[in-house]
């Protein structure tokens, strides 16, 4: 009967991800059904529910740490497609200006025109020497050795896109680990609540059946 009702309790309020709310038992020995419940119930209950917001805990810690790792390399290629993308609309706007201009001089240094100068990574402390020719697409790695060209406006769209869920899915997944120690400690209260409740009625059925006996002990002596 208790597992039923923590069941219930547990399955009606949830947090935007879905996660279920522990509750907080104020009255134990109503939950535990009465001065004589047992608690074995209750408490298994209890270590179960634990179990799984535990497991919960284990796999979004792992989500925040990836999505900790994939953030920044989210944000470096960004940054670099979208120095790619300047250097395009500058050398654009610069040939426009030699349309109009005529009296514009060719010879001039313009560091748009120029090969980019760059390193890439062959090992993790490995690098080599590379330039980057003009042109207007990328390739994108997308996970599983898959990789993918696009042109700079549709890779900075994906990346942007990318980059934001990321974000989000990081924050949300924040949100759940806080929220699911939240009940991880409402559970251990509820644990110890039910275990003293019980040491105490023990106790008490203890001292109730000392008294009784000495009560007819001393009825004995009197007879």
């Amino acid at each position: 009967m208790a597992s039923g009702k923590l069941q219930a309790v547990v399955s009606e309020e949830r947090n935007p991800r879905g996660i279920p709310k522990a509750p907080f038992i104020a009255d134990v020995q109503e939950y535990a059904g009465g001065s004589d419940g047992d608690i074995e119930g209750p408490l298994k209950a209890f270590q179960d529910a634990m179990a799984k917001y535990r497991y919960m805990d284990d796999n979004l810690a792992q989500r925040r740490k990836g999505l900790e790792e994939k953030i920044p390399d989210y944000k470096k290629t960004l940054d670099m497609v979208e120095y790619l993308q300047e250097r395009r609309e500058g050398k654009g706007k610069a040939s426009q200006a030699d349309d109009i201009d005529d009296d514009l001089d060719n010879e001039d240094d313009d560091s748009s025109s120029k090969p980019i100068r760059t390193t890439f990574e062959l090992n993790e402390t490995l690098y080599a020497e590379a330039e980057l020719e003009e042109t207007d697409t990328v390739y994108l790695w997308l996970g599983a050795n898959v990789m993918l060209s696009y042109k700079i406006p549709e890779a900075v769209a994906l990346l942007k896109s990318k980059l934001e869920a990321a974000e989000t899915s990081l924050q949300n997944t924040i949100e759940d680990l806080e929220f699911i120690r939240e009940q991880l400690t409402i559970m251990e209260v509820n644990t110890a609540r039910v275990y003293n409740w019980d040491v105490k009625r023990r106790r008490e059925r203890r001292e109730k059946e000392v008294r009784a006996g000495s009560s007819g002990t001393n009825a004995g002596d009197s007879g």
